[in-house]
């Protein structure tokens, strides 16, 4: 559908800089090879999705993510501010180019697939908000249909409350909110684990 769109938020591959949590026990080299099994895990499933954008972090990112752009998929830096700061300003310009229905996701969760995001997309015609949870306690996946910049303001992100007080803001303010199935990040060392062996299951 051409008035949807997928953004997916991703960091330059740097050691040191990604999945800083699993660096303590993997170390910044493994931790960073970590990350990158993680986005081609997660960029190859949804590689079928047309029209994607890719949002870099840090903004001088844009010739070491070039290599996850597929044909079709476009990049740009997501600029500067905390990440609700920085999920407003992609919610906005995605409406401003004429999306009327949005999605964002992280890298954080490799088991997104793209009937996860279609559902997302459809879900939006019945409802404001569209939230992904995480067993964590945040969210994997967020959706709108028009800008909500309350919804981004005043959480305590990379908490284990990120979902609750979304939630509770969209009750405050009267926003519809569909919620999608319940998924698993790979931040701790506990998560890397699951991840492999989920994945030597598979092969």
């Amino acid at each position: 559908m051409s008035d949807c769109r997928l953004i997916i938020f991703l960091k330059a591959p740097r050691a040191g800089e990604v999945k800083t949590r699993l660096a303590s026990g993997l170390g910044p080299a493994g931790a960073l090879h970590a990350y990158e099994l993680l986005v081609a895990k997660l960029l190859g499933s949804l590689a079928t999705l047309e029209g994607v954008e890719l949002r870099f972090a840090p903004d001088d990112a844009a010739g070491e993510i070039a290599r996850w752009l597929r044909k079709g998929w476009s990049a740009q830096a997501q600029g500067t501010g905390d990440l609700g700061g920085r999920l407003c300003r992609a919610f906005r310009e995605a409406f401003e180019s004429g999306a009327r229905r949005v999605v964002i996701i992280g890298s954080d969760c490799p088991d997104v697939m793209p009937v996860d995001i279609e559902s997302a997309w459809a879900a939006m015609a019945a409802h404001d908000v569209v939230l992904g949870p995480a067993v964590d306690g945040g969210y994997w996946l967020v959706g709108l249909r028009a800008l909500h910049e309350s919804i981004f303001r005043g959480i305590r992100w990379s908490t284990s409350s990120v979902l609750a007080e979304t939630l509770a803001i969209c009750q405050r303010n009267g926003l519809t909110v569909h919620r999608l199935r319940e998924l698993h990040d790979v931040d701790t060392a506990e998560d890397w684990q699951h991840f492999l062996q989920a994945r030597q299951n598979l092969a």
